[in-house]
């Protein structure tokens, strides 16, 4: 569990670094951080974030296709869309319409 904590605190320092008005991937997180295969693993990070210390801005982490595959672990069934919408997305069905334009790739953002 110590070593899952760490995976999860490394996943929050990247989450905390995605700007206001973008969004980032399970997937992409899991890349950065040197385990591809773990996208699952940033994403129970993501359902554990509201116990971090400090503000993890966990709606911004979607699916690889920008479905809000994580709205209902936030309060009110519509708070996730609600945030990303107050940061210019566009979510139709749950999914950001305008997904590309507010994709943000930590390897092309933060390097390695």
């Amino acid at each position: 569990m110590a070593q899952d904590k760490g995976f999860f605190q490394r996943v929050y320092d990247v989450c905390s670094r995605v700007p206001y008005g973008r969004v980032t991937t399970y997937g992409a997180i899991a890349r950065y951080l040197g385990s591809p295969g773990a996208a699952r693993m940033v994403g129970w990070a993501m359902n554990q974030s509201h116990t971090a210390a400090e503000y993890i801005p966990a709606h911004r982490v979607v699916n690889r296709v920008g479905l809000l595959t994580g709205k209902h672990h936030f309060d009110g069934s519509e708070l996730m869309q609600e945030l990303l919408e107050n940061e210019g997305a566009i979510v139709e069905n749950n999914r950001i319409i305008n997904f590309e334009h507010m994709l943000w790739d930590p390897m092309e953002e933060l390097g390695l």
